[in-house]
């Protein structure tokens, strides 16, 4: 019962920022944003609190310290991308990485960063948590050190996954 009603105060807050327009809410959006979130309350209880323990304030503490290192790597990817288009020096190909992490969600983040990431595209993951990404630019010194030596395809993202989500 604890995590229905987390969960659904989560996501009735989330309602109400998303649905601010610099007035004051409207009888008919507190409604329509109490039915949805009851719905998602019934929805994700057990997937948003028990499974990922996202009610722990640390873990939202984490994840907001971890969007300026995410946006500078996606801001420096967004240049390496260009430059390559510009110069056509693109060498693609399915990389396998091995972020050695434990929990679903760690490596659902550490997945989701990669693919937002523009030069990546998380592909696929194998029964051992090995991670595959399809990369822009794919170097052959770098292939030699692979599955360990993750940095340069997606930096220090596992460690932060790590961080939130173990």
């Amino acid at each position: 019962m604890l995590a229905f009603i987390l969960t659904t105060i989560f996501c009735f807050v989330v309602w109400l920022l998303l649905t601010f327009n610099g007035e004051i809410w409207g009888t008919d959006e507190i409604i329509a944003g109490i039915i949805f979130s009851v719905i998602g309350g019934v929805v994700a209880r057990k997937i948003f609190i028990k499974d990922f323990k996202m009610a722990n304030p640390k873990r939202w503490a984490l994840f907001l310290a971890y969007l300026p290192r995410f946006f500078y790597e996606m801001a420096k990817a967004n240049f390496d991308v260009a430059y390559r288009v510009i110069t056509g020096k693109i060498n693609p190909g399915i990389v396998k990485i091995s972020p050695n992490l434990k929990s679903d969600f760690s490596l659902t983040l550490l997945a989701n960063s990669i693919t937002l990431t523009p030069g990546t595209l998380s592909v696929d993951v194998d029964n051992e948590k090995n991670l595959y990404v399809h990369w822009i630019n794919v170097k052959d010194e770098v292939l030699e050190k692979m599955p360990r030596d993750y940095k340069p395809i997606c930096s220090t993202f596992p460690d932060w996954a790590r961080r939130i989500g173990e």
